[in-house]
């Protein structure tokens, strides 16, 4: 069995902390001794925290978009490819929690902020342009209801990003038929 690669084992330090303490949080020194790892090896592989936590968040944003993609068809209908992007979404957040709670706090952080601006401005390409694509089509042949796009994200992303955090926290069990269900009301906020 190899040995796990020094970025590798700060990249999941830097995550398992984030998620579970916050950016300010979790301290280089403390990300370093989780990777164990001396302090100085961090900035080999990361200029700042800053490079860090925008890295962690585009890897994790990597991932995401290749399981969207997995078993996606633009041949499809549009309602459809709508139902395949929040049914993965859900999925891929329940089997990876520590990758929901770190965007959840990306999201609602500065971080976020540059990001949300930049991709609903147009002025980023990110995993988000296939949902940002769709939502836009969708407008387009006015099968979705004529919203700015981030008040269609906002209807569909919100309520997703809820209940994902209410499962994750134990409040609320999200299987199949639940998670066929939410998709559907989602599907409903926002179609004409």
């Amino acid at each position: 069995m190899s040995k796990p690669d020094k970025r590798d084992e700060i990249v999941r330090a830097a995550l398992e902390l984030i998620a579970e303490h916050g950016f300010h949080g979790a301290p280089m020194a403390m990300i370093a001794e989780k990777a164990n790892v001396g302090a100085g090896t961090i900035y080999r592989y990361f200029e700042n925290k800053d490079v860090l936590i925008n890295e962690l968040y585009l890897e994790i944003e990597k991932h995401i978009k290749a399981t969207l993609q997995e078993g996606y068809s633009l041949e499809k209908p549009f309602r459809e490819r709508f139902l395949h992007f929040g049914t993965t979404l859900l999925r891929h957040f329940i089997a990876c929690p520590l990758n929901f709670r770190y965007l959840e706090q990306f999201h609602n952080s500065p971080y976020g902020a540059t990001f949300r601006r930049d991709t609903l401005l147009g002025n980023a390409a990110s995993g988000c342009d296939m949902l940002k694509d769709l939502f836009e089509q969708g407008v387009a042949q006015q099968i979705l209801k004529e919203f700015p796009l981030v008040i269609l994200f906002a209807l569909f992303f919100g309520p997703l990003m809820s209940v994902v955090r209410d499962h994750i926290l134990g409040f609320v069990e999200l299987d199949e038929i639940m998670i066929r269900r939410i998709i559907e009301a989602c599907w409903d906020a926002i179609k004409r």
